[in-house]
């Protein structure tokens, strides 16, 4: 059945199919306000369906008037919930309010569904996100670069968690640094303004700073969604590097680190590099060079063959017999430089040897030589001593106690 027209003189409206009735209302919806838009309200007739929909109402009363909207939770949406939701919830829904035109209602497709607390925190972390990205705290042309070879690292984080052993596992075992710990609270009412002093404090102290902590429930992780952290982050002269959570979670802080790790552990994997990989490197590279030595000596020779055999020897000898001195002397040259280096190290490590038995006080012992001690201070002078003194005498196998009788100078000898 189609549209009839008439004229205004008939006396009679227009006539329209249900379809196009419902197909103007549903048109009437599409708006941008009603597609993405969080809807508070009471969860009432919650039904759960066997294929893993939920099926309930948004309810509210105010002023003495009710209002009420279907929703409609599919099962992709319903199966990330933390939660069941049930008759008398004060819940925040994000959804699409559109026109189901089978049913002739109007309703919301609920794409995820919070408790009214939480929710409410996540619409404060939606409008300082939206706040600090107008200050352009997570603009990318101001993040740092993370240095290739730091010499200490400084960490944000609790004292006592887990995160902490695990960055120092891994960093003992990648390339070995020093640890700068600033430790905070990672949680709790206060937590936020702990973690920023945390990181003022570590600020400029380190090559990298790591700012992270556990795994934990949105809640648990709210800390670093602050305004306060973020800005503590952004203001940072030291790269930061954050590991909030898990790699599931993002938070704000994540947005204005320099960069972001995954889990605390894979922080500290992108602080410092693998000294395996760096000692392998070295090698290849050494091979690399001998090897493109070796082969221009033998290039340089295999020329200088080949000019002898073109030209007349007795006219070039000399020449040719300097280009082999030449790269006869190249050849000494880098076999002397590779010897010097190991005997520099060598000698090196033997002035160390001579001079930590040169500090030894129990060396001179060996050739003779004893070493008297008064309570344990070792005597310099005489006038460290008094007749009836008990002194103690250690040689190179042993030692033995004595009493001193008399006490003389030098000049009486």
């Amino acid at each position: 059945m189609g549209l009839f027209p008439c004229s205004p003189a008939d006396g009679q409206a227009a006539v329209f199919s249900v379809a196009e009735v419902t197909g103007i209302i549903r048109g009437a919806l599409d708006i941008p306000a009603l597609a993405g838009c969080w809807v508070r309200g009471e969860v009432t007739g919650c039904k759960r369906s066997a294929a893993g929909h939920f099926f309930f109402s948004l309810s509210e009363t105010r002023g003495g008037k009710s209002a009420v909207i279907p929703a409609v939770m599919f099962r992709g949406s319903a199966a990330a919930l933390s939660f069941d939701p049930a008759d008398g919830m004060d819940v925040l829904a994000f959804g699409t309010v559109d026109f189901y035109e089978a049913q002739g209602k109007c309703q919301i497709y609920v794409e995820d569904l919070r408790r009214a607390g939480e929710g409410e925190k996540h619409l404060l972390v939606e409008r300082w996100k939206k706040e600090l990205a107008a200050e352009g705290l997570f603009d990318p042309g101001r993040k740092k670069d993370v240095p290739p070879f730091p010499r200490r690292v400084a960490v944000v984080t609790s004292s006592t968690g887990a995160v902490l052993h695990d960055i120092e596992n891994v960093l003992a075992r990648r390339y070995p640094v020093e640890i700068l710990l600033s430790p905070t609270a990672v949680q709790g009412d206060l937590a936020h303004i702990e973690i920023a002093a945390a990181i003022r404090r570590a600020d400029d102290r380190a090559d990298v700073m790591i700012v992270g902590r556990g795994g934990g429930s949105f809640e648990d992780l709210f800390p670093f969604n602050r305004p306060e952290v973020v800005r503590a982050i952004a203001a940072c002269t030291t790269p930061v590097i954050s590991a909030v959570g898990h790699e599931v979670d993002t938070t704000l802080a994540d947005l204005a680190a320099d960069l972001r790790a995954p889990t605390p552990s894979a922080a500290a994997e992108l602080a410092v590099p693998d000294r395996t990989e760096l000692l392998a490197g070295l090698a290849r590279d050494r091979t690399r060079l001998s090897d493109s030595i070796l082969r221009q000596v033998e290039r340089r020779s295999e020329e200088l063959e080949h000019l002898r055999l073109r030209l007349r020897p007795e006219r070039y000898r000399r020449r040719i017999a300097e280009q082999r001195q030449g790269l006869s002397d190249l050849e000494e040259r880098i076999v002397r430089g590779c010897v010097q280096g190991v005997e520099r190290r060598g000698l090196a490590l033997s002035g160390m040897k001579v001079r930590l038995r040169a500090s030894d006080p129990h060396a001179p012992l060996e050739r003779g030589y004893a070493l008297a001690t008064k309570g344990g201070a070792v005597i310099r002078s005489v006038r460290d001593l008094s007749p009836g003194d008990q002194i103690a005498l250690r040689v190179a196998d042993g030692g033995c106690h004595l009493i001193v009788e008399d006490v003389y100078d030098a000049e009486d000898l």
